[in-house]
């Protein structure tokens, strides 16, 4: 791995910089359900007794912060390399979760057009004490050609 990225692994990975408290509307965990196409009344219907937010719904949600206050910004254009969604347990409409973020990994790749280099920052939320969910959200930056 190159010195570079080796360095920011050391420094900043599975270091926490971020919490954020969230208290679910209802409302909108049912329309986002209905905007992903969802039809179990589980997930649209804020009256049935097992509401609850669909497993992707966590991806929604923004912390205040995408990198530690230090973090170099890497050379080049950044541009959003996809979301994965780790589902724990149900997350009850109405809830409040706190989420907390950290740098899960980070490494480089090589195309045709240059290195690219990769961020997952990972939110883990909790209702309560109990883990519900991990949302990482993916990073690149393609480094310019020219510096």
């Amino acid at each position: 791995m190159d010195k570079d990225i080796e360095s920011l692994r050391e420094k900043f990975l599975n270091k926490e910089f971020d919490e954020v408290t969230f208290k679910l509307d209802e409302q909108r965990i049912a329309e986002y359900a209905k905007v992903c196409g969802e039809i179990a009344k589980k997930f649209i219907d804020p009256t049935n007794e097992k509401f609850q937010a669909t497993p992707t719904f966590v991806s929604t949600l923004v912390g205040s912060r995408g990198l530690p206050e230090d973090f170099p910004k890497p050379p080049g254009m950044a541009m959003d390399a996809g979301k994965y969604v780790e589902w724990i347990a149900p997350i009850l409409g109405g809830a409040t979760l706190v989420g907390k973020s950290h740098l899960h990994d980070i490494y480089t790749k090589t195309g045709r057009s240059g290195r690219m280099i990769f961020l997952v920052t990972r939110m883990e939320l909790f209702d309560g004490n109990t883990h519900v969910a991990n949302a990482d959200t993916r990073t690149v930056f393609r480094e310019s050609s020219n510096g």
